[in-house]
């Protein structure tokens, strides 16, 4: 299988797969992703992340390699045997590295930001298609962009790195033309908006703590805004400046009996409505901030989904059971985050509910808000 795989296939992978578009072709053809992947790989399983090792297993890497996958190549709790959990850099999938590119629309000339530099492959096909000199890349990471150097000049290429904190882009290279980032926002940094030419476009992946994510496309205005259409999905891991706290259940835990605690009712909206339809969970958690979902499953299909606001210490918890019609939910702290979820839900229904990619989000000196279908006012 090792010898069958390469960049060609790779790119005609994602050729037949509609989505690699041909302005493209001949660049995923030419970088040679292998260059950029490290021979220690994290693919999830279960339990968790399982390494392959390009030394003792070349032959699944390789293949890995040039799949159409994404890839962990760093995790928090590093070893050589174990299983991981907590994975904190990856190489993403090639036709959401694919999409993003398409959707940035670089023409010859035009300069390029690159917010997170990761292996490094992506700053390489946009080194590729644009020569060196137009591309500047900004890693927080130390070790990643270090690393990325190196395997750029070892590829032949020698884009711009920087290390730094994205948010801030890089302001002595700007304006650019276009933007990417390629770790998920909530809050698009005001910075790259400032950095971008009027008329340029900025591409994203944006998320709320309910939902990850969309892919984001605004385009600056000559009036120091920024908006745009969220135009598809797009999950990637978070920016650190801005990775929700992964743990809701420690909100909870901080009562000795947490329930004991609680405001008791019942509710008849069924959780599944809200957080099994993707539309309705994206408003949700655009209407219902900085919060953070979990589920628990019990035997017979019973689950219950717990929210967290660990800024205020609210959570509330909400009890599924099969072919039930109402549900037992327990709420603490000042927020009533399930309540809010209701109205959030009822909102999306009295609107039609409308699809994720019919938002839209504007970004201004003094803050952002999103829109439904044309930009205006904020959603309520």
């Amino acid at each position: 299988m090792s010898g069958e795989s390469s960049p060609t296939t790779l790119a005609q992978q994602l050729t037949e797969a509609g989505c690699l578009a041909e302005p493209w072709r001949d660049t995923f053809t030419q970088v040679d992703r292998k260059r950029f992947i490290p021979d220690r790989i994290w693919i999830h399983g279960e339990g968790g992340y399982h390494p392959v090792n390009r030394t003792t297993d070349p032959d699944r890497w390789n293949a890995l390699v040039y799949d159409d996958q994404a890839l962990v190549t760093q995790v928090e709790d590093d070893s050589d045997t174990a299983t991981a959990l907590v994975p904190s850099s990856s190489a993403s999938m090639p036709r959401v590295v694919a999409t993003m590119l398409d959707a940035l629309a670089v023409d010859d000339g035009m300069t390029v930001l690159e917010v997170g530099t990761g292996t490094g492959y992506n700053a390489a096909l946009l080194a590729a298609r644009l020569g060196d000199q137009y591309v500047v890349s900004v890693e927080m990471d130390p070790r990643l962009a270090d690393t990325a150097r190196e395997r750029l000049k070892d590829a032949g290429y020698a884009p711009t790195v920087i290390t730094g904190d994205g948010a801030e882009g890089c302001p002595a290279r700007a304006p650019y033309d276009r933007v990417i980032a390629t770790c998920a926002l909530h809050t698009v940094p005001y910075a790259l908006v400032e950095q971008t030419t009027p008329g340029g476009v900025i591409v994203l992946p944006w998320g709320t703590g309910l939902y990850n994510g969309v892919l984001l496309r605004l385009t600056a205005g000559e009036d120091g805004t920024a908006s745009g259409p969220f135009i598809g999905d797009s999950a990637f891991m978070w920016s650190r400046n801005e990775a929700p706290e992964r743990d809701v259940m420690a909100t909870v835990r901080k009562q000795d009996r947490p329930r004991a605690t609680a405001t008791t009712a019942r509710t008849s909206l069924d959780p599944r409505d809200v957080f099994g339809d993707e539309n309705a969970a994206f408003t949700a958690g655009v209407l219902v901030p900085d919060c953070r979902c979990t589920v628990g499953h019990g035997p017979d299909g019973e689950f219950t989904v717990w929210l967290a606001d660990h800024a205020t210490g609210s959570w509330t918890s909400v009890d599924y059971v099969p072919d039930a019609t109402e549900f037992d939910t327990h709420q603490h702290g000042p927020r009533r985050l399930w309540s809010e979820v209701e109205t959030a839900y009822e909102w999306w229904q009295s609107a039609c509910s409308p699809d994720r990619t019919r938002y839209g989000l504007t970004v201004t000196p003094t803050g952002q808000y999103v829109w439904l279908d044309t930009p205006g006012a904020p959603l309520p």
